[in-house]
């Protein structure tokens, strides 16, 4: 049996409201000056696409998309401190969607650049089979926050040490928050030029973005690596 496209859109708009009511619950125990610097919090109002391929996409931007055309569906949100509409993509709404390969896991990267979407505050995503419950979205929205917490501490961290280099240190948050990986890398490369961990880790194909970030802030905290 085939599930009504309305209640699962339904489920994903539901999804998503338990989400961003975890990720503010869990901003609400951090420092005011914390609050607000955290993504959704600082945003204030974004977009978010589910986007239907193999995986299924959820992913919030704070950019101003074009209203809605042709078979596209939106549902509004809002909760004190955060509005958000939740909008839908599938092949159906954008063939180049059907052309991605997804056959090894989500392409995330492919997906924003086929919507042509430029800065993520978040980006989900679930595999076929995976659950849309208020239990999945209040541990993701949780997970979120904590994790945007980690990133924006670690983030001072590193340009309070970088010296000349704060401006560099600048831009490595920047990179990151667009999901510039390679960017990112050359950023903490030239930032802690002779760190071997880091040199280490920015070759590493298989390191992501968080290990890059805190192979550096290591390399900042030591002495003998200070970039200044």
């Amino acid at each position: 049996m085939t599930a009504d496209p309305g209640q699962l859109r339904d489920a994903m708009a539901a999804f998503v409201a338990h989400l961003h009511r975890a990720y503010l619950d869990q901003a609400r125990l951090l420092p005011v000056g914390e609050q607000a610097a955290l993504p959704l919090v600082r945003a204030g109002e974004v977009t978010v696409l589910a986007v239907g391929v193999r995986h299924l996409h959820v992913l919030a931007t704070p950019d101003r998309l074009p209203v809605p055309q042709g078979p596209e569906v939106e549902i509004a949100g809002e909760m004190p401190g955060l509005r958000w509409t939740v909008r839908f993509f599938d092949p159906v709404v954008v063939p180049s969607l059907g052309l991605l390969d997804e056959s090894e896991g989500p392409a995330s990267a492919e997906v924003r650049r086929v919507l042509g979407v430029g800065e993520v505050v978040y980006h989900l995503s679930v595999s076929p089979g995976g659950g849309l419950s208020a239990h999945h979205a209040q541990h993701a929205g949780t997970a979120l926050a904590n994790q945007h917490a980690a990133s924006h501490r670690d983030h001072e961290t590193i340009r309070s040490l970088a010296g000349s280099k704060a401006a560099l240190a600048d831009e490595l948050a920047l990179a990151e928050r667009l999901g510039m990986h390679r960017a990112m890398r050359l950023l903490a490369q030239e930032i802690a030029p002779r760190d071997e961990r880091v040199a280490e880790v920015c070759a590493d194909a298989g390191a992501d973005d968080t290990a890059v970030r805190q192979a550096l802030l290591a390399a900042v905290r030591n002495p003998a690596g200070s970039p200044r």
